[in-house]
């Protein structure tokens, strides 16, 4: 084995920070320790948080010095001891950090592993370990080997954090995630693979402009239309906004207004005038995720070359091409590298990766958050962030446009009055689109009628009404009013989106939906929430269960939405046989959407009838801090935070389906090493996502007393063969178990 030096002069051996690499070579410890400080100031500068990374970084492995954890890497390269943590190597960092006066320093090394804890925690640990020798041994060792390791002084932090806690909260997690990416890329690039070929700086924005205008150079000329004229319009108005300086925006447009391209548009040349570096969009569902991605696949990916890896899509359901065998494609490896610190130009995410790394105290989630600072972040279909979170959620946004130059796009066709949030009153969004009211009058394109609202409809009744449609959507809210609805319709050939399909069978549906439309086929489609935001469906006429307003003015979207009818769409909004619909918020948006239809001057396409709809809704039913995030946050208790902030309620587990028929062989391959643990789960299970189903837990916990599901996994389960149906998904006998 060679080393990168040998014995001093007195004999001492080295000090090194990693074993022996792919050809042979440890990793001196000092060289680690510059390595890191270096990148992570680099990384935190934008921010003014570079002195605090980089002294973090220079001592978070001095404890490595110590004799006793120098054995242990000898020992277990040697193989004569099972790899695992070793001695502690935090608390020696932790000791130079007090000596500076630099607690936070201190604080941020002793979580440069186990994640971020709180500071009363910290010091316990710290009570605990100083009394110990190997911290003393490790000082002394290091000391000796970098005599100017010690003696910086504590690092000023930037005046916004002083007497605000929350400020100061996000501060420090923004300054963590750029300490833990520099530890991570130092070890990657000692490590010696093709992970360093791979990573490095994509296509920049303004490359990415030419291409943006080299595809639209190439489309055919559109027809002239109302739809088209105020696309056009959407687009200019997203170029002229893109000069205002970096904070936060929002871009109201009606549904099929274009806003997808429109945004990006805005976000390249947005990027471009104010030196920024990447464009993360973050929307609310894995469909809308992949809709996405492909579109802006379609406009910048123009080749196979490394440059023109561009578009990171990272969600639960993102496939990854494993290539030949055991060894990863560089496409692969490229979206797995990228996946871990969002270092792409243009990142599709989902809200909930989006915002439950943001208010993680995990390392893996939390590695990524510093690229989001200098960044244009857009929230497509932001109507649908949880109304429960909306403190926390609109308070993390102000902090990345007012202190770490981002700038937030709310892009939706329903804009809530966020600004009534006391968290992002101070935050005073733009209109990209000052005319955006007069866009929502010129794509009138359906009509409402809230005339069967008033009194409970039969299914039999509802159905009736489609079959008197040869293409129709009906939106219901739950699962069980979806079956009922597709019984009474008794139609063979009836399509059915629902989350009882797994995300594979969803997928096809709507593209299948999309062909039928296409070629002017018989298409009646039944279906929950999952169509309605987002989904570039075309219906003639809509059918929509009562529902917040928001929801239906989306479900509107899908009717007439390219305006090619004679005359308007049409959307019935109507009240089903009984009241079941998702509990909290949604069931008193749908009542307060009962009190705003009666109120003067109720138009559902004018945006002045939902702002003061979300008025309503904010003021009467939303306790926008419901788990009290806010108060955890300021206390600086990171776990609590991240125990608090869960966009999904953790109270579902989940089912593998044999869907599509054609993936069986592989379904039960993944399944079989799910059993025998031959991999890693996380990584099957990401393979396996597609193929998925979530239920409630009280349902999968009857079941397996029952013994209906075979469980692999705690929380993970067998869906029986026979059990899933190629139209209704996962099928019970009791209706009631899949409300």
């Amino acid at each position: 084995m060679s080393e990168s030096r040998v014995d001093d002069a007195a004999g001492k051996p080295p000090l090194y920070a990693h074993s022996a690499n792919r050809h042979g070579e440890r990793q001196l410890l000092a060289d680690h320790l510059w390595h890191v400080a270096g990148l992570a100031r680099e990384r935190a500068s934008l921010f003014g948080g570079g002195d605090l990374a980089y002294l973090a970084g220079l001592w978070h492995d001095a404890g490595k010095a110590d004799p006793e954890w120098q054995r242990y890497l000898r020992a277990s390269e040697a193989g004569t001891l099972r790899r695992g943590a070793g001695p502690d190597h935090k608390c020696a960092g932790a000791l130079l950090a007090e000596a500076a006066g630099a607690d936070h320093v201190g604080w941020l090394i002793h979580a440069h592993h186990g994640g971020l804890r709180d500071m009363e925690d910290f010091k316990a640990w710290l009570a605990e370990r100083r009394v110990l020798p190997g911290p003393g041994k490790a000082l002394d060792a290091i000391r000796s080997e970098l005599p100017g390791i010690g003696g910086h002084p504590a690092p000023a932090l930037p005046s916004h954090v002083h007497g605000d806690r929350r400020s100061a909260e996000f501060f420090l997690r923004m300054t963590y995630s750029a300490l833990v990416d520099a530890d991570s890329l130092d070890a990657e690039a000692h490590d010696g693979g093709e992970a360093r070929s791979v990573r490095g700086a994509g296509p920049t924005l303004a490359e990415l402009w030419r291409r943006y205008e080299a595809f639209l150079a190439v489309q055919p000329a559109a027809p002239e239309s109302p739809v088209n004229r105020v696309r056009r319009e959407v687009h200019e108005a997203c170029l002229r906004a893109a000069v205002e300086p970096p904070g936060a925006f929002r871009l109201t447009v009606p549904t099929g207004g274009g806003k997808t391209r429109s945004a990006m548009a805005f976000a390249l040349r947005h990027g471009m005038e104010h030196g920024m570096r990447r464009v993360v969009v973050a929307v609310p569902f894995t469909t809308i995720t992949q809709q996405t991605a492909g579109v802006y696949r379609d406009i910048f990916e123009r080749g196979e070359h490394d440059a023109d890896r561009v578009v990171l899509e990272h969600h639960s359901a993102a496939a990854e091409d494993a290539g030949d065998g055991d060894f990863p494609s560089r496409e692969a490896l490229w979206r797995r590298l990228a996946a871990e610190n969002w270092d792409a130009p243009i990142v599709v995410t989902t809200t909930v990766q989006l915002f439950e790394s943001l208010f993680s105290n995990r390392r893996g989630k939390t590695r990524k958050l510093h690229n989001l600072a200098g960044s244009v972040i857009i929230l497509d279909e932001a109507q649908a962030l949880p109304p429960r979170l909306l403190a926390p959620i609109l308070d993390g946004l102000r902090e990345l446009t007012a202190h770490y130059g981002a700038s937030v796009v709310l892009s939706t066709a329903t804009q809530p009055a966020f600004d009534l949030i006391k968290e992002f009153r101070d935050a005073a969004p733009r209109e990209i689109v000052p005319r955006h009211a007069a866009h929502f009058e010129a794509l009138q394109r359906v009509e409402y009628d809230f005339s069967k609202a008033e009194e409970p409809n039969a299914w039999a009744e509802v159905a009736g009404w489609m079959r008197g449609k040869p293409q129709a959507l009906a939106i219901v809210n739950t699962k069980r009013h979806a079956l009922e609805l597709l019984d009474a319709l008794d139609d063979p050939d009836a399509l059915h989106l629902s989350t009882l399909l797994c995300g594979a069978h969803r997928a096809g549906v709507i593209a299948e939906i999309a062909r039928r439309l296409r070629d002017r086929e018989p298409c009646r489609v039944v279906s929950t929430q999952v169509v309605e935001a987002g989904v570039d469906l075309d219906f003639p006429a809509v059918f929509r269960s009562e529902a917040p307003l928001d929801a239906v003015v989306q479900a509107a979207g899908r009717c007439n939405r390219e305006g090619k009818l004679d005359g308007p769409g049409r959307v019935v909004v109507f009240r089903p046989p009984d009241d079941a619909s998702p509990p909290g918020v949604y069931r008193s948006g749908r009542d307060i959407a009962r009190v705003a239809r009666e109120l003067p001057g109720f138009d559902p396409h004018d945006a002045a009838t939902v702002r003061r709809y979300f008025g309503l809704l904010f003021d009467l039913a939303v306790d926008a801090d419901e788990k009290r995030v806010q108060e955890a946050r300021k206390r600086l208790d990171f776990p609590a935070v991240a125990d608090r902030f869960r966009m999904i309620d953790d109270d579902t587990c989940d089912v593998i389906v044999d869907y599509p028929e054609a993936d069986a062989a592989k379904i039960e391959r993944l399944v079989e090493q799910l059993r025998s643990r031959e991999r890693p789960a996380r990584e099957v299970l990401r393979e396996l996502q597609p193929h998925m189903v979530s239920i409630r837990r009280r349902d999968y916990e009857a079941w397996l007393r029952e013994r209906f599901v075979e469980e692999l996994l705690p929380g993970v389960g067998r869906w029986p063969g026979g059990y899933y149906d190629t139209v209704r998904g996962i099928t019970v006998e009791d209706p009631e178990m899949v409300y």
